[in-house]
């Protein structure tokens, strides 16, 4: 098994979206990035003062879900030419970025975001950095879309981004209905 750690916006739709994916055995909530000490909380990291981002930890199957497939699922799930924002969530908790664990996912996050450019408008935003310590969320954060499918953001906001990843990557997703 091997980890990604990236976010996307708010933690609930990428954790969503990578929970359908093949090879995927478990994604977890929390915060990383930040310029803060300690063990940040989703209230001060929401304030945007402790620097931190929203992101999941995935563990995965490279045997299965390759790091790059998972980084071109992860890259068309949101907008990565968003700076600090995707859709109604904004501030730099939200950015979009990919924390490597390694040289090689360096290299791999690196390339992606290069080939995955002409694909978009606008330039890519995409931060990419070194994974610093991941704090995991508080426990209603995990599998917030399962258990909350009927709440007003999720069926508004991950619900659809779910059907538009179930009609761009259906080979590579488990078979999950919505």
């Amino acid at each position: 098994m091997e980890l990604a750690t990236v976010g996307g916006g708010c933690f609930w739709c990428i954790e969503a979206v990578l929970n359908e994916v093949k090879g995927v055995e478990k994604v977890v909530s929390g915060y990383t990035g930040g310029t803060v000490p300690g063990k940040p909380t989703y209230r001060e990291v929401c304030s945007g003062l402790t620097g931190h981002a929203e992101v999941v930890q995935v563990t995965f199957d490279p045997s299965v879900i390759s790091y790059e497939d998972l980084l071109i699922i992860f890259m068309t799930s949101h907008d990565p030419t968003s700076l600090n924002r995707q859709g109604g969530d904004a501030g730099t908790q939200y950015r979009s970025v990919i924390y490597y664990h390694n040289e090689i996912q360096k290299e791999i996050a690196e390339l992606v975001a290069k080939e995955m450019a002409p694909y978009f408008e606008k330039p890519i935003v995409t931060e990419i950095s070194a994974l610093q310590t991941f704090h995991e969320a508080e426990e209603y954060h995990q599998d917030y879309y399962k258990n909350n499918q009927s709440a007003g953001y999720c069926s508004a906001v991950i619900t659809p981004k779910l059907a538009k990843l179930r009609k761009m990557h259906a080979d590579k997703l488990k078979n999950i209905s919505a």
